[in-house]
């Protein structure tokens, strides 16, 4: 991993993406899952920005990926320009031309949604099957695809992969992963010559789930796809922000909107350049923390919108200039998620856009 540069002057707070570490868990994920391992790079890559993961991720080899919306699937197809893109959430009406223009393959949920990719494609472009084994989101129901199976709209919509979606793949011990596996079996039994799909991240890591396509997202970015157990995935992201200014405050001081802390005893105050309009969340007021010099530092008061103001009696390295680490070493994403009352997933995807961002590895 190449050391990043130091912060300069355009923005209080760097944003470090390890394009090495994605590459290296996509390739943990498929000799683990045992079949050939797509990538899921919704939300922008999960907010590390599909301009540099996407060809990052098909030099490593990979060569079929999943979106969320049309428009993503659009700026995916920019730069990767001969993969194979799916686009998840369906097909939405007046989006066919859209679809033919950028050679994208919509994921067909509905007998509408199949009518429609039928008239339009007649079986000449290819798309892929939704059957909905438990989330009651998108798909077709699991009694509707059997009896769909081998009739003349499915040919005429050039199905080429079958998939569903876990509901609590995180969770090993929930029977409803044995439910959505066996479902999904029926399914694809009845549905001979066509590739297959279920895992998601944590799905890699559940027997019975791999077929023939992995489909991982979250634990490409350094996510844990095993909650409760130690993370397998190299950290991604790092968010460091320099010290604005450092203060003395007396007993009974306080800081920030609403005098929301009061300060215990003499103590000395950071505030950071950065807060919620870069992404770092509000609600992890109070809660979170952050690093300075290797000592946890506690966030006071309420997150503002440009600043967020730490503790840091307890870490003689706190100075103007100096760095805070915000996400990385011991405050994985996960960790940040849980301190904020969300998810990692939360956390990475609404990484803002103002921090420098400097790639690596």
């Amino acid at each position: 991993m190449t050391e990043p540069k130091p912060i300069d002057g355009a923005h209080g707070a760097r944003l470090t993406i390890d394009l090495g570490a994605i590459v290296a868990n996509w390739r943990i994920l498929a000799d683990r899952g045992g079949a050939p391992c797509a990538a899921v790079v919704k939300a922008d890559a999960y907010g590390c920005g599909i301009g540099r993961v996407g060809p990052a991720l098909w030099a490593a080899g990979c060569r079929t990926f999943f979106v969320a919306h049309l428009s993503e699937g659009v700026a995916a197809r920019a730069v990767l320009p001969e993969a194979a893109i799916y686009v998840l959430n369906g097909l939405l009406p007046g989006t066919l031309e859209a679809y033919a223009a950028h050679g994208l393959r919509p994921v067909l949920g509905s007998v509408a949604e199949m009518a429609d990719w039928a008239s339009f494609s007649a079986g000449r472009r290819p798309a892929a099957l939704h059957v909905d084994t438990g989330m009651n989101r998108l798909g077709l129901p699991v009694p509707e695809a059997l009896e769909l199976a081998g009739t003349p709209g499915i040919a005429a919509c050039g199905i080429d992969l079958l998939l569903s979606h876990f509901v609590s793949a995180e969770k090993p011990e929930d029977p409803v992963n044995a439910r959505q596996i066996a479902d999904f079996a029926r399914v694809r039994a009845a549905y001979p010559g066509l590739l297959a799909s279920l895992a998601n991240s944590s799905g890699v890591f559940l027997d019975g789930a791999g077929h023939d396509l992995l489909r991982p997202g979250y634990a490409l970015f350094g996510g844990n796809p095993r909650p409760g157990f130690i993370n397998p995935m190299r950290p991604v992201v790092r968010l460091e922000a320099l010290i604005a200014q450092v203060r003395a405050v007396e007993t009974g001081a306080t800081a920030g909107y609403n005098g929301r802390w009061t300060a215990p005893a003499p103590s000395r105050l950071a505030t950071l350049s950065l807060g919620y309009a870069d992404g770092f969340p509000r609600a992890i007021s109070g809660r979170g923390q952050a690093l300075v010099g290797g000592v946890p530092c506690p966030i006071l008061g309420l997150v503002s919108m440009d600043l967020i103001i730490l503790d840091v009696t307890a870490a003689p390295a706190a100075e103007r200039g100096a760095t805070a680490v915000l996400i990385g070493d011991s405050l994985d994403i996960d960790t940040v998620g849980q301190a904020a009352g969300t998810i990692g997933y939360e956390i990475l995807t609404g990484l803002g856009s103002r921090y420098v961002r400097t790639y690596v590895g």
